[in-house]
């Protein structure tokens, strides 16, 4: 087989990360997705930067086996913590979410005001807000770790009436500060953007770096001739791994993926 013509690896936390895949799969129709779901150790946000990172190996560890030809981190804490380890421990390209979604919120600002909210772990890292600033060094930036949407998204408690309190709580910060744009720090968060915009209003842009990695994937794989042929018609398969497969886990992938999910399974990942 030739190299082009083998998969790309994704992997997260859990289910938010299937937000990339079927953003790839959308712009990217042709290509083999093979997807892993940390599902037995989520969140990854509450975990020190030694254990996110022995998580991430591992995760990367198992679709490489897989014979994968790109990697995407779909996982904002572990592309801040763990990143450029991955990139120098294997020998394939290995792309994060940070780097799209900063693009994409700088784009999107008007008054300069931009809001990250995240996992404890990614807005801890500060890896946003220093790639932010590095762009432009002007902005007004106001992060929040937002913990708790998390477990919400994967318990699928996005029409609670909880939900709803918990999101005004996270929020009133982000209008005090005037932000025109917040970014989305984490692939759970794009599951939750109706009620994101609601509890916002109209005037500010929502950020998710899912369409974003999308388009920066078919920049990599072009750049190292690893598309797969245009002339191939069939449309490419998207197979689900989890570390833990519960209903509701399989419940929503179905829900966001639908028929694009041509296997779905639990694993057992090697310890690094």
């Amino acid at each position: 087989m030739k190299r082009a013509d083998l998969p790309v690896g994704i992997f997260d936390s859990g289910v938010g990360g299937l937000t990339v895949a079927r953003a790839v799969h959308q712009l990217l129709p042709r290509e083999e997705i093979v997807y892993l779901g940390d599902t037995a150790r989520l969140p990854y946000g509450d975990k020190s930067p030694a254990t996110i990172q022995r998580y991430a190996r591992e995760d990367l560890g198992f679709l490489r086996q897989c014979q994968i030809k790109a990697a995407v981190v779909a996982c904002n804490t572990a592309t801040a913590h763990a990143l450029k380890t991955l990139r120098a421990e294997f020998d394939l390209p290995v792309l994060g979410v940070v780097e799209p979604g900063v693009e994409a919120a700088i784009s999107a600002t008007c008054n300069g005001h931009i809001g990250i909210i995240g996992t404890a772990g990614t807005i801890s890292s500060r890896a946003y807000q220093n790639a932010l600033l590095a762009k432009r060094d002007d902005l007004q930036l106001r992060a929040a770790a937002t913990p708790l949407l998390v477990p919400l998204i994967e318990e699928d408690w996005l029409g609670h009436e909880a939900t709803g309190l918990i999101l005004s709580e996270y929020l009133k910060p982000m209008q005090a500060a005037t932000i025109d744009t917040l970014v989305l720090a984490c692939t759970h968060y794009p599951l939750a953007k109706p009620q994101l915009a609601a509890a916002l209003g109209p005037g500010v842009t929502l950020v998710d770096s899912a369409e974003n990695m999308a388009l920066a994937l078919e920049r990599e794989l072009s750049r190292h001739d690893l598309l797969r042929s245009a002339s191939s018609n069939q449309l490419g398969r998207v197979r689900v791994h989890v570390t833990d497969l519960s209903p509701q886990f399989e419940k929503l992938a179905r829900r966001f993926l639908g028929d694009k999910i041509h296997d779905l399974q639990a694993v057992q990942l090697d310890e690094a």
